[in-house]
């Protein structure tokens, strides 16, 4: 919006030029973000603590946890307001790149909200069926996924690039829609499993949102395109601008979700930022990167996974309790050490990520 109405002024003004510029406009991004969580961040919390929309603990978890239930949850809201709010003060409103990640994070967003209602304020328990919430996100992701398949824009379409290597891609074909489901669904839910800890998942959201506004600026940018041989997606450098939203967010909600935690993200937030995190790989082709650079999302996943795989077909668990951070704080880890520790690797892992530029 305010790209729109300022930068036309460089014909007059030509101090309103820098606003052309997407790393200019990536840090107002995160200020913005910042300012409206800074802002918002205790009404929101005063206001969900007014309705009583209290975190149920199990019981079955760390001893630790205990002391948690009745925090405020669906904090997530307060992630999305600074997210979208910022994207559209400073974004190009003609990308439908932009429009195309917004409405996908706030499409999981609205799942994770139903969700957290029912939980919260209705006091189901379950919540939202899994096979509802389960179906929900399937056909979000299906309308996004056909959407690319059509997308005229895109030269490249279905293909898969492979990190580490240079000229070799792998051609998806009608393959590629249930490719952008398994991507979208994944990431989305992988970051639920996450944020079981105060603060864990919107960190780890953070460090894998800065690794990819590098990589969708790269991406965007002819020039750096060029010089490190990357695949040149036009029009998706002004994701870069929703990344520093994202990224502003993370920190602004972290402050208010760091250790002991003032409020939780709930559904409405793990869900809207896996799917963010999600898009952006799909509409930059980074896909196998969001692996990487989100391993420890991965990782969170697949300990669920195989301790439901292996306590139904021998009767014996992995793992002390899953997802995997319960399993160190069982170990005997502080919480906040489980914290600090999956940042690090979650450092590491960008880093790694990143490195997949140069080593082509």
């Amino acid at each position: 919006m305010f790209y729109h109405l300022l930068y036309p002024l460089h014909e007059h003004y030509h101090v309103f030029n820098v606003f052309r510029y997407i790393t200019f406009r990536f840090a107002l991004a995160i200020m913005t973000a910042l300012l409206i969580s800074f802002a918002f961040g205790p009404m929101v919390i005063r206001w969900l603590r007014r309705l009583k929309v209290g975190q149920q603990v199990r019981s079955d978890g760390p001893e630790t946890h205990l002391s948690k239930a009745g925090t405020p949850t669906m904090g997530g809201i307060l992630i999305l307001l600074a997210i979208t709010v910022p994207t559209l003060m400073w974004s190009d409103l003609t990308n439908p790149y932009v429009w195309l990640a917004l409405a996908a994070t706030l499409s999981f967003g609205a799942i994770g909200f139903y969700d957290d209602y029912l939980k919260v304020v209705r006091k189901k328990s379950e919540g939202l069926k899994a096979r509802y919430k389960f179906g929900w996100q399937v056909a979000v992701s299906l309308v996004i996924g056909v959407a690319l398949y059509l997308n005229p824009m895109d030269p490249y379409k279905t293909q898969l690039i492979i990190p580490f290597l240079k000229n070799i891609s792998v051609y998806l074909l009608w393959f590629y829609v249930p490719f952008v489901v398994l991507v979208l669904v994944g990431s989305s839910n992988a970051v639920n499993l996450t944020d079981g800890l105060d603060g864990l998942a919107i960190g780890l959201v953070g460090i894998a949102a800065a690794a990819n506004a590098f990589l969708v600026y790269v991406g965007g940018n002819k020039i750096f395109a060029d010089y490190l041989q990357v695949m040149f997606l036009p029009g998706t450098g002004e994701l870069t601008v929703f990344c520093g939203s994202i990224i502003g967010a993370s920190l602004g909600f972290l402050w208010f979700n760091a250790h002991p935690a003032e409020v939780f993200m709930g559904d409405v937030g793990s869900l809207a930022l896996g799917g963010a995190l999600g898009i952006l790989a799909v509409l930059t082709k980074h896909e196998i990167i969001l692996v990487i650079v989100g391993g420890i999302f991965v990782a969170e996943a697949l300990s669920v996974i195989f301790q439901v795989v292996s306590f139904k077909s021998t009767g014996k668990r992995i793992f002390k309790m899953a997802p995997v951070h319960h399993h160190f704080e069982k170990e005997g880890w502080a919480e906040s050490k489980v914290i600090v520790r999956f940042w690090l690797l979650g450092v590491i892992l960008a880093l790694i990520g990143l490195s997949t530029l140069k080593l082509r």
